[in-house]
């Protein structure tokens, strides 16, 4: 991960198969990597929001202590959902993924602002 791109910008896979991803922050931001549909990554871009808005994304930092903090319902904002990471610039961290249904499926960050300005890239079945 770059500031606001990813390199390779774009995967191919094959359905069923397992990849185990390799993520480092190479940007001098905080940045996700998160395997989804488009739908799934604008429905967790709020919670992103609410990230920010609460201090716990500051820039090129996370504030860890409030991402423990209770959102209600039994919500944190941990992030440790298993087909996403959040990493601080220098940080990396592994995700294991197994490609189970053909679809819409993109890996993207959902830090505000950031998959607009194109912050994201396909998964290709082949």
């Amino acid at each position: 991960m770059h500031d606001n791109y990813y390199e390779p910008e774009a995967i191919e896979v094959k359905l069923g198969e397992t990849v185990r991803f390799v993520v480092k922050n190479k940007g001098d931001l905080v940045h996700e990597f998160n395997i989804g549909t488009p739908v799934m990554h604008t429905g967790h871009q709020k919670k992103m929001m609410m990230m920010v808005e609460h201090g716990v994304i500051q820039g090129g930092k996370l504030n860890h202590d409030m991402m423990k903090m209770n959102m209600g319902n039994g919500h944190s904002m941990k992030h440790d959902d298993p087909n996403s990471v959040l990493l601080e610039p220098g940080q990396s961290q592994e995700i294991v993924w197994k490609f189970t249904e053909k679809g819409n499926i993109e890996f993207a960050c959902n830090v505000p602002g950031h998959y607009q300005a194109g912050m994201y890239g396909e998964v290709n079945f082949r």
